[in-house]
């Protein structure tokens, strides 16, 4: 049985993680690991998530819990997540990145520790999100420049990035289908005397307020119709079970860097 270690499992998606893993039965929680001054560490992790006791105490650092673990699950912050990974490529543990919020810097060093260890890195790990993305890259294909696009996204207010990880690989995948760059045509909110849309943008709204698990929207527009494309997530379970897939997934597969279209089996 795979064994799997949850990183800032105190948190609202650490505690969620930890639930899924419980519910798989072909996989098991070997480590849960908080913040190295926590008043939690040595609680009980099934305790504090809410799903009764499972005899793993939580931990201050991963090396305490080095021998524990197969693979580990991080949603936290870029450098926390890169310190992680640094230490699972010398450990030779196998990772899975949901993390959002990197530069192209950071999401390089990703992609050179993934040379020595398998790594499913992937800015949302909904099955329906990465569905979507698949709707997306034929509808910009098919529709083409005749069509504005904007993205529109809503978070939590106590997300930190924005626009989300997702809303920018939405964008990415659009852009690619219209041989544009998104670094290029790219446009975060407006405001003022703007003047008028240029035909090659894509645009982003970000909203962030309440409770709001994750919304996103990307809408195609022309004189006559537009075509809204759209996913609403209703709780973080749906990322947990995404990532729980993918750790099932990553099982004996060799060292690379791998996202959620790879395990679905989404690419072409």
């Amino acid at each position: 049985m795979t064994r799997i270690a949850v990183t800032g499992a105190a948190g609202r998606m650490g505690k969620v993680l930890i639930e899924a893993i419980d519910e798989a039965d072909d996989l098991t929680l070997g480590a849960a690991i908080v913040h190295p001054e926590s008043s939690l560490i040595g609680v009980d992790a099934g305790e504090m998530a809410g799903i009764g006791k499972n005899g793993v105490a939580m931990a201050g650092n991963i090396a305490d819990v080095r021998d524990a673990f197969d693979v580990l699950i991080d949603f936290t912050f870029p450098d926390l997540t890169l310190e992680n990974l640094e230490f699972c490529g010398r450990a030779g543990k196998a990772v899975i990145i949901g993390t959002t919020g990197m530069t192209d810097a950071e999401k390089e060093q990703v992609a050179m520790v993934g040379e020595r260890i398998p790594v499913v890195f992937a800015p949302n790990m909904s099955v329906g999100v990465n569905v979507v993305l698949n709707l997306l890259k034929t509808a910009a294909a098919v529709l083409g420049d005749d069509y504005d696009v904007e993205i529109i996204e809503a978070h939590h207010r106590h997300k930190k990035d924005a626009p989300s990880g997702t809303a920018l690989r939405m964008g990415e995948v659009v852009a690619d289908a219209l041989g544009r760059d998104l670094k290029e045509c790219a446009v975060y909110g407006r405001e003022g005397f703007t003047g008028e849309r240029s035909g090659k943008e894509i645009g982003f709204e970000t909203i962030r307020a309440g409770d709001v698990v994750g919304d996103h929207t990307v809408l195609f527009a022309t004189m006559g119709e537009r075509i809204e494309i759209t996913h609403k997530a209703s709780s973080r379970m749906t990322f947990a079970k995404g990532a729980v897939r993918a750790a099932r997934w990553l099982q004996g597969k060799p060292a690379g860097l791998y996202d959620m279209q790879d395990v679905l089996s989404l690419k072409d």
